[in-house]
């Protein structure tokens, strides 16, 4: 049984790990973690940013299917087109720390359509063919500007 003086302590420790891990409380500051840019990518279409360091951990924002040369939504492009652009746009915030899909161990999947996993998959394992990272996908009711496909990432740093 744990005493509540124990649990407190424990409590208070764990507190501690988590906000030294890359956790960060609100009103923190920015205090070790360093936010990743590029006009390789699309601009953050909201108060965000396309990547953020924290320690060896690289948190990339889910990129959909905008161009970054053009800032053109590829709203009507297929599936297997949506998929190789966002995953061209994670890339090169990736390149932009340094670092390369390779690097990614987790990935989350958005997709407006299940039925195109396939599609999305086949695409997916060109960026990853070995040691591809973990991963989660879900299907949503709707994606930023109506896209099919939405991918977000975490990266590490060696």
């Amino acid at each position: 049984m744990i005493r509540s003086r124990n649990l407190a302590t424990a409590l208070t420790l764990l507190a501690g790990v988590v906000l030294t891990s890359g956790a960060y409380a609100q009103g923190q500051g920015n205090a070790g973690k360093t936010v990743i840019s590029t006009p390789n990518a699309p601009e953050a279409i909201g108060p965000y940013s396309q990547g953020i360091r924290a320690g060896n951990m690289v948190f990339l924002a889910g990129q959909i299917a905008i161009d970054p040369k053009t800032k053109q939504l590829m709203k009507d492009a297929s599936i297997e087109d949506q998929t190789r652009l966002v995953l061209e746009n994670l890339k090169a915030v990736l390149e932009a720390d340094g670092l390369t899909m390779d690097h990614v161990v987790s990935t989350t999947v958005f997709l407006k359509d299940l039925n195109e996993f396939g599609k999305m998959n086949e695409v997916y394992g060109e960026y990853f063919k070995s040691a591809p990272p973990a991963r989660a996908t879900v299907e949503v009711a709707r994606l930023p500007r109506d896209v099919k496909v939405e991918i977000a990432a975490i990266a590490v740093r060696p």
